[in-house]
C-alpha cells in the first residue's frame, strides 16, 4: 500500500511522540511543516494531552523553534468541551486538569462544583492526588457522570513514558463501578470535528501518529488514509497485535516530504 502525498489536501497530525518528545523536536518536524506550507496543504494539530491551550501549544512549538499558528491545533480538551456543550449545555462539572482542559470547559459555559455536579472530567494534570482522586470517587457514587478527556493509557516523554488520562481515571472507574466517556481519539467525535475544521473530506486526508490504538484506529474508521511513525509508543512488533494496520509506516514525519518530492 501507499499513499500520493503530493493528491491528498490535508493532513491531520498528532504530536507527542510525532513531532517531539517532552521538550525535544524529533528529526525531521521543521522540514514536514515546512512542506506543509509550501505545498499549500490544509492541516491540523491533533492532540490528546488535555492540558495546554492551543496558545500554550503554539508557543510550545515557538520556543522549539517551530512557526505553527495558535488555530491548528485542536486538542481532547476541546473535543470534551464540544461534546458538553452539545450534550448538557450549562452543567457543572468537578474537574482533575490543567489549564487547557478547564479553559476550554469554562469557554463552552461549564462551571466548576465540587458539591453535586452533573460531571466529574478527568485529564492529565499536577492537580491529580490522592485527595482529588477520593473527591471525584465519592463524587461519582453520588451520581455524577464520569468524562475521561482521553483514553490514552500512557505518553511519551523524553526518557521513557509516563501515565496519561486513562490510567490516571482507572482507579476511580475500579471503585465505583462505573465506566468513563473518553471524548479524545480514538473517539470519532474528535475526528469529524477536526475534518470540519478543515473543510476537507476523509478520502482527501491523511492522519499521522504514533499509537496504533488511538491515532491509526481513528484515521481508518474515519475514512482516512493513514501514517503509523516509529517515532513514540508503537513500534513494528505492536503493529501485529491489531487486527487494522495503517496505510504506510514510516520511521519518521520527516519522511513525508522526502517520499513527496521524489514522486513529483
Amino acid at each position: 500500500m501507499r499513499i500520493d502525498f503530493n493528491e491528498k489536501k490535508a493532513f491531520i497530525c498528532d504530536m507527542d511522540g510525532v513531532i517531539y518528545h517532552g521538550n525535544k523536536v524529533l528529526p525531521g518536524t521543521a522540514e514536514f511543516i515546512d512542506w506543509l506550507k509550501r505545498e499549500n496543504k490544509e492541516y491540523l494539530f491533533l492532540t490528546n494531552n488535555s492540558g495546554l491551550t492551543p496558545r500554550e501549544l503554539q508557543q510550545k512549538l515557538e520556543r522549539l523553534g517551530l512557526d505553527v499558528p495558535e488555530e491548528r491545533f485542536y486538542t481532547s480538551a476541546l473535543a470534551t468541551a464540544a461534546f458538553l456543550r452539545d450534550q448538557a449545555p450549562s452543567c457543572s462539572a468537578y474537574v482533575i486538569g490543567e489549564a487547557g482542559l478547564l479553559n476550554a470547559l469554562y469557554d463552552v459555559g461549564v462551571t466548576m462544583n465540587d458539591y453535586d455536579p452533573d460531571y466529574v472530567i478527568v485529564g492529565e494534570g499536577r492537580a491529580y492526588s490522592l485527595d482529588t482522586l477520593t473527591k471525584a470517587t465519592n463524587l461519582v457514587m453520588k451520581g455524577a457522570k464520569l468524562i475521561g478527556a482521553n483514553s490514552d493509557a500512557s505518553g511519551p516523554v523524553e526518557n521513557g513514558i509516563m501515565p496519561a488520562c486513562r490510567a490516571l481515571i482507572a482507579p476511580i472507574e475500579i471503585a465505583t463501578g462505573k465506566t468513563a466517556y473518553f471524548c479524545g481519539k480514538p473517539n470519532p467525535l474528535m475526528m469529524r470535528s477536526a475534518l470540519k475544521m478543515l473543510g476537507v473530506h476523509s478520502a482527501d486526508s491523511v492522519m499521522i501518529g504514533d499509537r496504533m490504538d488511538t491515532d491509526i484506529i481513528t484515521g481508518t474508521e474515519s475514512g482516512m488514509s493513514t501514517v503509523l511513525v516509529l517515532s513514540g509508543i508503537s513500534s513494528l512488533e505492536t503493529v501485529d497485535q491489531f487486527a487494522y494496520r495503517p496505510t504506510v509506516i514510516l520511521d519518521g514525519v520527516g519522511d513525508i516530504p522526502r517520499i513527496a518530492d521524489e514522486e513529483k
